[in-house]
């Protein structure tokens, strides 16, 4: 069930999404590992989870990694499932992988609730008639 929505910036989404993605690959999310995965300042980095840490969605102990709370993992997952779909829906469509990823991470935080719903339906339809081929 979707978190009620917070008034997020997209930068702080995808703050949200890579601390998900490195503790799901990696086990932990360092602010070094977060720097360098969005090519950002660890200043940077550490200004965005002192904001998500005042909204309860991240923990971090001195020289620690970052931790998800339950409403963070929440919704940093429902972020991640935001981009999967659009960036498989623009490879459906024909667009390079590169370049469905670069823009499935521009559109994930522009689309309404109500397009992204079609589109989910549209890629299972889809899923749906290439399997029975």
């Amino acid at each position: 069930m979707p978190l009620a929505p917070l008034k997020l910036s997209q930068s702080l989404e995808d703050y949200l999404e890579m601390v998900y993605m490195l503790r799901k690959e990696n086990g932990i999310a360092r602010v070094k590992d977060i720097s360098t995965a969005l090519a950002v300042k660890m200043p940077s980095v550490a200004k965005a989870v002192l904001e998500l840490k005042k909204l309860g969605l991240v923990t971090q102990e001195p020289y620690a990694g970052v931790e998800l709370s339950k409403d963070g993992e929440k919704l940093a997952h429902q972020i991640l499932n935001r981009h999967l779909l659009l960036k498989l829906f623009l490879m459906k469509l024909g667009v390079s992988e590169a370049t469905a990823n670069k823009d499935a991470c521009s559109m994930e935080h522009i689309l309404s609730a109500e397009t992204l719903s079609k589109i989910g339906i549209f890629v299972n339809e889809f899923r749906k008639k290439g399997s029975s081929k």
